[in-house]
């Protein structure tokens, strides 16, 4: 319980204009972007330096008060959900870019940044922060590292774990730590930085990161191929990357999606196909041109009714615009809607995409599915009602056979969400009871009054439920 003393103490570490409490301020922080999901913290912090977070934790520590770090509240695995009331630690102050360091490239940020912030930064010296996911406009770094966001780039380059060099972070006994840094080599015992990056707030707080730039490509173009047949689509990712062609994007999406897609952002496309490949290269000018062609020659020969290359750069970053506006063209159908990332190997691609086309049958439910091909992470999206008790007991009977055939074929419950709230009854099928035990015993270990983001990853939780206090 938060007193009225340890609220004065709050504010004598921080100040009375950072520690919110009126109901109004509670309820911004009661939900993030997951939907369904709801509640109220008992109070907001809003720290500006790593001795404030450590004195915070220190003081929540010392009474068993839960503790949400909490970002722009963009993720959707309800991982910022504080399901025990507490301490929401809202981390935008924390917004400096300490560092661009050319020589070493690298950047040093606070966790408050905003990614396409850190990516305008960064181009303006030549230099290239690949990950890119879709909330990158208003999402923060350190929301990305904890649920080690991915995007659209992350066949070519990778997710945010292989871009985090080096961390701060404060435990929950207020002590600060380092780990990891500019080396490039560097193996001095346990990774801590590997572990904390998608710990989801529940080992510690990160209050300072180093990341890994690249050069910035001198180039890009991007490709379009339309194809009747999901497998023949499947069948081109896969001969792709069999040619040793790795595009910086390779994004699918079924028809349903192209639908709304195109209504969305009016481009014009061929709406009788089933499916469609939207592909990006980066590089020299030499080579990105000789992969465009040879992407197009293999899409040609697996069935694609149509290829289209796109004549400038304005119009390719048009269609990849378009294409992050997948979740916002469909979120406009339905009052709910559910985006899920099941993730499996790039060969079995055509299989989960039929797999889901089965389940959205079986259930009668309005399922599109979008994501990146390249990598194998889907992102079966369903509209529906969550006023209508009966259709969301189909969905989540739907979503629960899904999880189920992605795991089947070889691959995962989540390939860049993360787990939080919203699949924590469906870790064990990936982990195993093994694999939860040992976790519970690395959280204890890091935070053994159990107060960081409590009710996440492992806890007993019913999955999707409505949760409001007061």
């Amino acid at each position: 319980m938060i007193t009225p003393e340890i609220k004065q103490q709050f504010i004598s570490i921080v100040g009375s204009d950072w520690v919110k409490d009126s109901p109004n301020e509670l309820y911004a922080y009661s939900y993030d972007a997951t939907p369904m999901f709801q509640s109220l913290p008992d109070v907001v912090v809003m720290p500006a330096t790593s001795g404030e977070v450590s004195a915070l934790l220190r003081l929540a520590n010392e009474h068993g008060i839960p503790v949400i770090p909490r970002g722009s509240g963009t993720n959707l695995a309800a991982s910022t959900i504080p399901v025990q009331g507490g301490l929401v630690l809202q981390l935008h102050r924390m917004n400096r870019i300490h560092e661009i360091d050319t020589q070493n490239l690298t950047a040093t940020v606070g966790p408050g940044v905003i990614t396409a912030d850190l990516h305008q930064a960064v181009e303006a010296y030549g230099l290239f922060y690949p990950p890119d996911p879709g909330s990158m406009r208003i999402s923060t770094l350190g929301g990305n590292l904890s649920q080690c966001a991915g995007g659209m780039r992350g066949l070519k380059y990778g997710v945010t774990k292989d871009y985090v060099m080096g961390l701060e972070y404060v435990l929950p006994s207020g002590e600060i730590f380092r780990c990891g840094g500019k080396n490039v080599k560097d193996v001095a015992g346990y990774d801590m930085t590997r572990l904390l990056v998608g710990s989801e707030g529940t080992l510690a707080v990160i209050t300072e990161i180093t990341l890994k730039l690249l050069p910035l490509p001198e180039t890009k173009r991007t490709l379009l191929a339309f194809f009747t047949s999901l497998v023949d689509a499947a069948k081109t990712v896969e001969q792709v990357i069999a040619a040793k062609i790795i595009p910086a994007t390779m994004e699918f999406m079924d028809q349903g999606t192209m639908r709304v897609v195109d209504e969305y952002a009016k481009l014009g496309l061929p709406l009788e196909m089933k499916s469609m490949l939207l592909i990006e290269q980066d590089g020299p000018e030499e080579l990105v041109s000789k992969d465009i062609a040879s992407i197009a020659e293999i899409a040609r020969a697996n069935g694609a009714a149509s290829v289209e290359v796109a004549a400038t750069l304005e119009e390719g970053a048009k269609l990849l615009t378009a294409r992050r506006s997948a979740l916002s063209a469909l979120s406009r159908i339905k009052p709910t809607t559910i985006m899920e990332d099941a993730t499996v190997p790039r060969s079995r691609l055509a299989d989960m995409v039929a797999e889901v086309e089965r389940i959205a049958d079986k259930y009668d439910l309005q399922i599109c599915t979008f994501g990146h091909a390249g990598d194998g992470n889907l992102h079966p999206t369903c509209m529906t009602d969550e006023r209508n008790k009966q259709e969301i007991e189909r969905v989540e009977q739907a979503f629960a056979e899904i999880f189920a055939a992605a795991i089947a074929l070889g691959g995962t419950i989540t390939g860049e969400h993360g787990v939080g709230l919203a699949k924590l009854n469906y870790l064990p099928l990936k982990v195993g009871e093994g694999g939860i035990e040992l976790m519970r015993r690395i959280k204890a270990a890091f935070d053994p009054n159990h107060i960081m983001n409590p009710g996440k990853i492992f806890a007993g939780s019913a999955r999707r439920r409505m949760v409001v206090r007061r």
